[in-house]
């Protein structure tokens, strides 16, 4: 490697002294900032994808406006997903027909390029990718079932392979950190069901046992593994809870160590709970809630994986969906009713929220997706 002979005088003119630290860092390839970061909404009324380019301040910029070729009719929400080495971004379309919408990934602006539409098995409410990026899983509240669908080479889903009738309202159906196992929460009938995955041929058979119960009437929605694997982290949308679970990766079984709520202090209402996320450093855990259009934050003990509530800020009008940089540094939610999306510094000792500026999306955004490139 070439390192510079030049020393700083330490009466040198600041401008000079800046010149030379830039050489320093330009020369050791270390330069701050060389991955850009984007940040992808999914608007279900506007049958679009909103692009912003997210700047180290998190200050964001709109960059592209991307529709659903073939699409006209509006669904209740549009499920994204982007494949393991982003390349390719997916949006589930919850009217009929019903599809995955396949975009690629430009590496250097962001930008989505249309590459085909594939078949889904019904309405589905969630969408994720196994972590070798070679499936697509999906969850239907309304059709109460899971399925799987293999990702073409053009990045196109193919025909469903496995479609699994589940209990009520399927909800979130995601792949463990291993990717041995995939879990499927059910809204309605109070459980999580579990699946053994081979990843080899694209076959799920159900773990025994096949579902951890959860109290009655609660309404498991979304999860989250702690960036260890030895947790999982469930909100329930019935009752606002959130229930921390020790997680045993060779059986795949939950056993549950703590319940809370993402509930603000004093509320008395009908808990309407959406959407929960962990920082990747796994140090703080945010839930969203519907009624109160409130975030709650939350301290991760790493150790034992209990959480201790931070407290709770206002937010967008029913903030269905949000995510976190891959930072950690910031968070962003959108809201349904407000057509627009807010984005929060983290406090990097606290974890508590504080709100940076607002901006506009398309009609009824619902979900978050952030991304690194290249």
């Amino acid at each position: 490697m070439l390192r510079p002979t030049r020393r700083i005088a330490s009466g040198a003119p600041r401008a000079a002294i800046a010149t030379t630290l830039a050489f320093l860092t330009l020369i050791s390839g270390v330069r701050a900032g060389m991955a850009e970061t984007f940040a992808y909404v999914g608007n279900a009324d506007s049958n679009d994808i909103s692009v912003f380019k997210m700047a180290e301040s998190g200050e964001m910029t709109p960059v592209q406006t991307a529709a659903f070729p073939g699409v006209e009719k509006p669904g209740s929400s549009t499920p994204l997903a982007i494949t393991p080495d982003h390349r390719v971004l997916i949006a589930g379309v919850r009217s009929q027909p019903f599809q995955a919408v396949s975009f690629a990934i430009d590496p250097k602006t962001g930008q989505l390029s249309h590459v085909g539409n594939g078949p889904l098995a019904d309405s589905m409410a969630n969408i994720a990718f196994d972590r070798g990026g070679k499936f697509l899983f999906s969850a239907s509240y309304g059709g109460n079932k899971v399925a799987l669908n293999p990702l073409l080479a053009n990045g196109v889903a193919g025909e469903p392979k496995q479609v699994i009738p589940t209990g009520l309202n399927a909800h979130a159906f995601l792949p463990s950190p291993d990717n041995r196992f995939v879990f499927a929460t059910n809204l309605g009938s109070d459980q999580v069901l579990a699946f053994a995955f081979d990843a080899t041929t694209g076959t799920l058979t159900p773990s025994d046992p096949p579902a951890h119960k959860v109290p009655e009437k609660s309404g498991p929605r979304h999860f989250v593994f702690h960036p260890n694997g030895k947790f999982i982290y469930l909100v329930h949308e019935l009752n606002g809870d959130v229930a921390a679970f020790a997680y045993e990766a060779k059986s795949g079984a939950w056993d549950e160590i703590q319940r809370t709520t993402a509930l603000p202090e004093g509320f008395n209402g009908k808990p309407w709970a959406a959407d929960i996320h962990i920082t990747p450093d796994g140090r703080f855990l945010y839930a969203s809630e519907r009624t109160t259009n409130t975030l709650t934050a939350y301290k991760v003990d790493a150790t034992s994986g209990k959480l201790t509530t931070i407290g709770s800020v206002p937010t967008e009008k029913q903030p269905r969906g949000f995510h976190i940089d891959p930072s950690g540094r910031y968070l962003a939610a959108v809201g349904e009713l407000s057509d627009s999306m807010t984005i929060y510094a983290i406090d990097q000792s606290s974890g508590a929220l504080g709100k940076l500026k607002s901006y506009a999306t398309g009609k009824k955004p619902n979900w978050v997706e952030f991304l690194n490139l290249p």
